[in-house]
């Protein structure tokens, strides 16, 4: 039997403790439902043995207290919420006790912004990782030493496991039924929870919005110009030349400042600005390709794709019922 334990940390959102309770569970079900024996022993585990969240309007009683867990298969790490920061300090007395448990060969999984519980144990450093979209600036400033994949649902790496945001975490829920069952309980559960089995990206639902907290102020400017001027053709010589400095050294502290170099930058805003578009207006693709600066259908709809994970009118389609679809 495989035993998983669901932390329940303070300052967390309660829904990411009791979805993949109520998962593994059902999945116990399934198998009795077949003939079969239970295959996952769930318990809730806490520092504490009572843990009031959301300003006290809920209490969760673990199961057990993590000292009295002297080994596990899989822990899985909620979603946090509130200050980030205050949420990591209050958490910390989990932090030894997942590395032990990790180092004694447990799997460890964290739920969109747990993330951040699981990479401040060390876990993640040199590995790849996915988080909630909307916190990847304060993740990779928090974590340098992380490589956060944009826009992906599930990274894995050596039994370390990250999801993307919000309910994305029901697609890792899902890769894990089925790496400890198989494929055929993996698609029941997915249509009992009516999940989008093998869902992959969370790039459709990714509003850019540029890092400008850093104090390189002639970097700021140069985001704002950008940003200013969605519809004209920019180049990183031009930016370079507008703010005199040299093109590597441009490019360099464009990098350091924003996390994206400045062709990606300039993508990243003028495909932001096309979604606005395809969303609200009844423009067609090809006017939305104009009015973003680009003259080419093939190069726009690519660029589009990488980031938007479908093509512009698929992204139409799907979002704006008002259009006359092209």
């Amino acid at each position: 039997m495989k035993h998983i334990s669901i932390l329940v940390p303070e300052e967390v959102v309660l829904a990411s403790i009791f979805d993949p309770r109520y998962m593994f569970t059902a999945v116990n079900q399934f198998l009795e439902m077949r003939g079969e024996p239970p295959l996952f022993q769930v318990q809730l585990v806490g520092l504490t043995k009572e843990v009031r969240l959301h300003n006290g309007s809920f209490s969760v009683h673990p199961d057990v207290l993590i000292q009295d867990v002297k080994r596990t298969d899989l822990i899985l790490v909620p979603a946090l919420t509130g200050d980030i920061k205050k949420s990591l300090e209050i958490n910390q007395g989990f932090v030894p006790w997942i590395v032990q448990q990790h180092n004694k060969g447990a799997e460890v999984a964290s739920l969109c912004l747990g993330a951040f519980l699981l990479a401040s144990t060390g876990l993640l450093n040199g590995r790849e990782c996915s988080t909630h979209w909307l916190f990847a600036n304060e993740f990779r400033a928090m974590f340098p030493e992380v490589e956060l994949i944009d826009g992906r649902i599930i990274s894995e790496a050596d039994g370390v496991y990250s999801s993307g945001g919000a309910s994305s975490y029901w697609n890792l829920l899902l890769h894990l039924v089925e790496k400890y069952t198989n494929r055929e309980i993996a698609i029941q559960a997915a249509k009992f929870f009516a999940i989008e089995i093998d869902r992959k990206s969370q790039s459709p639902f990714i509003m850019f919005n540029g890092q400008k907290k850093h104090e390189d102020e002639p970097i700021r400017e140069a985001q704002e110009f950008i940003e200013k001027n969605v519809a004209e053709k920019i180049s990183v010589e031009d930016l370079a030349t507008k703010f005199a400095i040299g093109r590597r050294h441009f490019i360099r502290r464009f990098k350091t400042a924003t996390n994206n170099t400045p062709l990606e930058y300039i993508q990243r805003v003028k495909m932001e600005a096309a979604k606005k578009m395809l969303e609200n207006s009844t423009k067609n693709v090809t006017e939305v390709m104009y009015e973003v600066g680009y003259n080419d259908v093939k190069a726009f709809r690519m660029i589009f794709k990488k980031v938007a994970g479908m093509s512009p009118v698929d992204y139409r389609n799907k979002y704006n019922k008002r259009a006359v679809f092209a």
